[in-house]
């Protein structure tokens, strides 16, 4: 494994990132980063990296977190698309779907993006590595010194899921509707994966008309949260809804 670590650690080290007024683009080392901390969260279990609220929201704590400068912004679906270049990283896509991208070929929206990939996934070798304890930190701890001069170990889940949460719990449908109209695509996604996560917990996983709680042997949550007035036409996934 020594010698499979060495090959994919000159990989990660020499990403192929977009140059823009002298600065590199950190959008590759961001996702890497925060994949890492999804496997040790036990997000990611297996070689199937999908487009999930909880990852972008460490995508975008991450870009808070080490990005100094207003060069570049945080856009998730850059790195993701893009990442297919450094020869680790694959895309699959749904069937019958293909990816449009633009003149410059790159990535067109991140809902072109969610419409049309299923999930990415590693090298089967790298994946391997990626769930060893040692290995992953090392990587880690790698990537923080060579892209951003090394900082902190990995962070636990919380910031802008955090930050969600709380509004969804605590604000006025006018107050949260004035939250809405300042986001962007992936934080309003990022949105609908937290209102999913903090309803049903507070009804304590129970049907809130039947009051019947199904538990499941499995690692699935069996009562969805849904909104009287659809968001579409509400934007607001406050309580009151």
């Amino acid at each position: 494994m020594e010698n499979e670590l060495l090959k994919y650690l000159r990989k990660l080290t020499h990403l192929n990132r977009a140059s823009k007024d002298g600065e590199k683009a950190p959008h590759k080392p961001i996702l890497l980063l925060s994949i890492i901390e999804s496997i040790e969260a036990g997000d990611i279990r297996e070689n199937r990296i999908e487009i999930t609220a909880e990852l972008i929201a460490r995508f975008r704590d991450n870009w808070n977190r080490l990005v100094k400068s207003n060069i570049f912004q945080p856009n998730f679906s850059l790195p993701f698309y893009h990442m297919k270049s450094e020869g680790f990283w694959y895309l699959h896509t749904y069937v019958g779907k293909e990816i449009i991208v633009t003149s410059s070929s790159s990535i067109k929206s991140f809902a072109q993006l969610k419409e049309s990939v299923e999930y990415a996934y590693f090298d089967d070798a790298l994946f391997e590595i990626l769930l060893q304890p040692k290995a992953r930190e090392e990587i880690y701890q790698i990537l923080l010194a060579k892209y951003f001069n090394g900082h902190d170990t990995i962070q636990k889940q919380g910031g802008l899921f955090e930050i969600l949460a709380n509004q969804i719990l605590n604000d006025t449908s006018k107050e949260y509707q004035r939250q809405i109209e300042k986001a962007d695509e992936e934080e309003v996604f990022v949105r609908c994966g937290v209102f999913k996560k903090v309803v049903p917990k507070i009804y304590d996983y129970s049907c809130c008309i039947s009051g019947m709680r199904v538990i499941s042997g499995f690692d699935i949550q069996m009562v969805d949260a849904c909104h009287i007035v659809p968001f579409s036409v509400s934007h607001d996934d406050t309580i009151t809804n």
